[in-house]
């Protein structure tokens, strides 16, 4: 019978984990220390054991640095190695998701549009959540109706009354999220291959929605003091069989741009001339600068033919994946493949925005973040006024979240990119808003972070590299 050594208890796992592919050449191994604290074994038996995998040819050791995973002969493994298989990325998607989304500190997060922690409102979050389990109890550990609670449904709908909307509680489907909402307006309209148009700069996040359901695009432009190139729109509805508009007429995302009544009652007309949908984006009409809330699209609509979503991710918290979609006309099949997508929204997000919305405290949070808002995008705009060059155009935000920014056009945007990345200055770059290169000289600049002195100053940086 062969002798067994105390070693064999943790050199026979490295060993496994070595053939099979776990460990790679050059991964770094536990320390003596780390190892004889594990496996409760003296030193002079983890030592002897390093050595017994070194005679093997499995490890190296490098003075002062430790052991390592050496190199493998491949003749020397009987057996097949398992690898994990190779995980395919999109590395374009990676790269935009990152973009506007990635963050790091507070100060220096000007790309991520959602709020940022200080300006969640924690307290008020938690404490309604503990309510809500205190209340709720095991059942919200059950399926909900898969089109969601209905009291929710008649809180939303009540809420967009007093803006002009007349809404059915019963064809208002709550969703995993706006884009969830979004996704169910365009399939419950379109098959792969139809045309939609977009306003263009358009979110990345609504693109790549449009990009997975296989439609083509037409991006109609926004202008800065109606907020719609409707006689282009009126052109290419005549031109081409459009299907649906993706339109964000208040507080335009990046822009910051609100779509006057008149325009919005002319996107309409000309929609409902050409027979085509509208899915109307709603999520930043609570976030005004103003006295009040602009109307929606849908508060002109007297046929049904405007869907319209929003979620309470953005005036809420991000992680509250919680959205809705009025689907009008539409609602039939809207229903049924809200229902494919999954069973039901988590409970207890269903009863913590109700609960939010039957009292008082989500309309006071509201007026004071909109206040914030507000002075931030003040102090970021005169920052970016102040020390950016010559030619450059920043537009000013009646709402919502966002600054649209213009450079000249001699810039070399790779550098201010390169140079924005290692000094962790984060916007988002304008060519992630559109199909085309039309945006290149532009970029987005978010305002949900708390601003502070240290924010002022690395847009100082940025813009004096700029100016250099």
């Amino acid at each position: 019978m062969a002798k067994s050594y105390k070693y064999e208890v943790f050199t026979a796992v490295i060993e496994k984990q070595i053939r099979t592919g776990v460990l790679q050449e050059k991964d770094r191994l536990p320390s003596v220390r780390e190892v004889k604290e594990k496996y409760k074994l003296s030193t002079s038996s983890v030592q002897s054991g390093f050595e017994y995998l070194m005679i093997k040819g499995l490890i190296r050791s490098y003075p002062r640095s430790g052991y390592f995973v050496a190199k493998t002969e491949e003749e020397n493994i009987p057996e097949a190695r398992a690898k994990p298989p190779v995980v395919i990325r999109d590395a374009e998607f990676l790269k935009n998701m990152m973009l506007t989304s990635k963050r790091t500190s507070e100060s220096s997060s000007f790309n991520a549009a959602v709020p940022g922690d200080l300006l969640i409102p924690q307290k008020l979050i938690l404490r309604t959540m503990q309510e809500v389990i205190r209340e709720k109890g095991a059942s919200l550990l059950r399926y909900y109706p898969s089109n969601g609670l209905q009291a929710l449904k008649k809180e939303i709908a009540k809420q967009m009354g007093t803006y002009g909307c007349t809404l059915n509680p019963d064809e208002i489907i709550i969703t995993d999220g706006a884009l969830q909402a979004l996704t169910i307006a365009l399939k419950s309209v379109t098959k792969a291959g139809d045309l939609v148009a977009v306003d263009s700069p358009c979110v990345f996040s609504v693109l790549e929605v449009i990009a997975h359901l296989e439609l083509k695009v037409i991006e109609i432009p926004i202008h800065h003091r109606s907020g719609f190139d409707t006689e282009y729109f009126r052109r290419v509805c005549q031109e081409n069989n459009i299907c649906a508009l993706v339109i964000t007429p208040n507080f335009h995302n990046p822009t910051g741009v609100v779509m006057d009544d008149e325009t919005k009652k002319e996107v309409l007309t000309i929609a409902e001339a050409h027979h085509l949908c509208i899915i109307e984006n709603d999520m930043y009409s609570d976030l005004y600068f103003e006295e009040q809330r602009p109307q929606p699209i849908k508060s002109f609509d007297k046929n049904g033919n405007v869907m319209i979503y929003s979620s309470f991710s953005k005036t809420l918290a991000p992680g509250i994946r919680l959205g809705w979609l009025y689907a009008g006309n539409f609602y039939a099949k809207s229903e049924r493949i809200r229902f494919a997508l999954g069973r039901t929204v988590s409970p207890v997000y269903q009863e913590l925005v109700l609960k939010l919305l039957q009292g008082s405290s989500y309309e006071r949070h509201l007026r004071a973040f909109r206040k914030k808002l507000s002075q931030q995008a003040a102090q970021v705009l005169d920052a970016l006024r102040t020390y950016f060059p010559e030619g450059s155009y920043f537009y000013r935000p009646q709402g919502g979240y966002s600054i649209w920014g213009q450079l000249p056009e001699h810039t070399d945007m790779k550098r201010f990119y390169e140079y924005c990345e290692k000094h962790q200055i984060l916007f988002t770059p304008g060519d992630t808003f559109s199909f085309t290169n039309k945006y290149y000289y532009h970029f987005r600049i978010v305002f949900a972070e708390r601003i502070t002195s240290e924010s002022i100053i690395l847009l100082q940086k940025a813009g004096k590299k700029l100016r250099n």
